[in-house]
C-alpha cells in the first residue's frame, strides 16, 4: 500500500473551503484514497463528511493511503496540495 505522511498546510486545517478543495482533488484522482490522522481510523478522502469529521488542524500530520494502481502519483499530488495549503485546485491535480 502506498502511503504519504504530510502536515496540513492550511492554517485553519481541513475545514470548509480547504476540505472542499481536497475532496475535489481526491475525487479527481480517480482511485480510492483514504485519509486519517496519524494513528486514527482511515476515511474515504473523497467524502466531504469524512474529511470534515477528522477535525485535522493546521500543522497536524495526516496519512494519505491507497493500494490502487497509479497510487504513488496521485498521493504525491494530494500530499503537495495539503502540505502547501493551496487556495485553488491546481489544473494538474
Amino acid at each position: 500500500m502506498a502511503e504519504r505522511r504530510v502536515n496540513v498546510g492550511w492554517a485553519e486545517g481541513l475545514h470548509a473551503r480547504p476540505a472542499s478543495i481536497f475532496v475535489r482533488a481526491a475525487t479527481a484522482a480517480g482511485i480510492p484514497v483514504t485519509i486519517c490522522k496519524t494513528g486514527g481510523t482511515p476515511v474515504n478522502a473523497a467524502s466531504m463528511l469524512g474529511v470534515l469529521g477528522l477535525g485535522a488542524q493546521g500543522g497536524e500530520e495526516i496519512v494519505l493511503a491507497s493500494d490502487a494502481e497509479g497510487a504513488d502519483a496521485a498521493l504525491d499530488r494530494l500530499a503537495k496540495l495539503v502540505a502547501e495549503g493551496l487556495e485553488e485546485l491546481p489544473e494538474t491535480v
